[in-house]
């Protein structure tokens, strides 16, 4: 069974592309940039080579094309165009678009490709931050428009997850020693979104802690021992879709009554769960970030 999507809407181009639907309406009446089969009741639809070249076009627009020049170009020229626009240092933006290009198409030769091309000219942490970061914010709203399946978001997932994987082992080996203060990461029962801790996880060991990931679904009461076994822990936990809004308050106090509360204990918090909920609510030893990059700078 084919499970490829080859065929899109037009509000699918504008979630895939950022264009809005009408722009490219435009587009296509003015300049004949796409072609799109349309459907007995006259629906627009677009395939997949209608998808990459609009992308395309939407990273030369974006560095300074006008479109009507675009349009001049043969769809093979504006493919070289953009590559040569990529490696004058403007790479963020088409390495963005064809890591979507690859989740769409099941493509993990074009998801190295495109990783091991960022690498020459950027870190793996800056890669994570101004790459990986905003497609993964980006997963959601693809999923909530039914533009993208959960096989996809499991696609990209998986891949960066093993990017994140293979620097954490490369710093391991360097790092045997890490200091005293020990800091373990996991993430409440039914919570599976772990890409956001592990990269947590990294940046801890990349400065010396010590860390003990348990990543997705732990139950509180399992991280009791721990406190038998180190007497100053630092819990790491991101909440991004459990536990539920009702539930919160009260998953907070179980968590301060079950680990922090009469200990020298702390907790780092962040997630959308969060997103609404007053920090001032939250014991002393717990602490809420908005982002992983804030919490990183506070270590």
């Amino acid at each position: 069974m084919n499970t490829i999507q080859t065929v899109f809407s037009i509000k699918d181009l504008e979630n895939l592309t950022e264009i809005k639907a009408h722009t490219i309406r435009i587009w296509e009446k003015r300049y004949n940039l796409l072609e799109p089969e349309r459907s007995d009741t006259n629906i627009r639809s677009y395939n997949l080579g209608s998808l990459r070249k609009l992308l395309n076009i939407n990273f030369l627009n974006t560095h300074g094309f006008k479109i009507s020049k675009i349009a001049a170009l043969k769809e093979s020229d504006i493919a070289v165009k953009v590559r040569e626009m990529s490696f004058l240092g403007n790479v963020e933006k088409h390495a963005f678009n064809a890591f979507k290009l690859s989740m769409l198409n099941y493509d993990q030769s074009l998801f190295y490709n495109t990783y091991n091309q960022l690498l020459e000219e950027k870190s793996f942490r800056e890669i994570f931050y101004e790459i990986f970061i905003p497609i993964i914010q980006d997963l959601g709203l693809l999923w909530q428009t039914h533009t993208i399946t959960p096989a996809h978001e499991h696609f990209i997932s998986v891949h960066i997850r093993q990017k994140i994987l293979i620097h954490i082992e490369r710093l391991q080996s360097l790092n045997p020693r890490p200091v005293a203060k020990t800091f373990v990461l996991f993430l409440p029962i039914n919570e599976t979104h772990d890409i956001g801790l592990l990269f947590l996880n990294y940046e801890l060991i990349s400065k010396g802690y010590h860390t003990i990931f348990l990543g997705e679904s732990v139950p509180l009461e399992d991280l009791q021992l721990l406190n038998n076994l180190y007497t100053e822990i630092t819990y790491v936990s991101y909440f991004t879709i459990m536990p539920t809004q009702e539930r919160l308050s009260g998953y907070l106090d179980e968590f301060n009554k079950t680990l922090i509360k009469n200990t020298e204990n702390s907790a780092l918090l962040l997630g959308t769960r969060f997103r609404d909920f007053d920090a001032k609510k939250l014991p002393k030893q717990m602490k809420l970030y908005n982002s992983i990059e804030n919490l990183v700078k506070d270590l």
